[in-house]
């Protein structure tokens, strides 16, 4: 049994910044003082079996119209035993983020998870505008 939590005092944050750092398509390489900024600023979500975490996810949000749920990942020998569908359903259930207007994320591969808690693909996509650099951390 896995439990979430979203006390930061609990993350094991050397395994999140292996993680995202060697084996995420989306910020490999990212430095360490960049993660730790990302997490101070985010509602991170934590999967636990007994102590040692599994999983991770964090929310960037104002906590009143919009959030962006980010850097998503379990541990590959935790995957496959839900592990992510608990993680993104303390996200919907969480206090702070309820009656927002807008949520996002964005997926190279994981379309059939996001789905099953509403996510679709964007509606008025000629509305949106980005900046996106390319392999930041070298």
């Amino acid at each position: 049994m896995y439990t979430i939590s979203t006390d930061k005092s609990r993350l094991d944050r050397a395994m999140i910044h292996r993680f995202l750092s060697e084996e995420a398509y989306w910020c490999r390489k990212i430095p360490r003082d960049v993660l730790e900024r990302a997490i101070a600023n985010s509602i991170c979500f934590g999967a636990y079996e007994g102590d040692r975490q599994a999983g991770f996810a964090r929310v960037i949000t104002d906590c009143a119209t919009f959030a962006y749920i980010a850097d998503v990942f379990v541990l590959p020998a935790h995957r496959g035993r839900g592990v992510s569908k608990q993680i993104m359903q303390a996200i919907r259930d969480h206090p702070d983020l309820q009656r927002l207007r807008r949520w996002q994320l964005s997926t190279k591969d994981a379309h059939g998870l996001y789905e099953q808690f509403g996510f679709r693909g964007v509606t008025k996509p000629d509305r949106l505008m980005e900046i996106l650099v390319e392999n930041p951390y070298g």
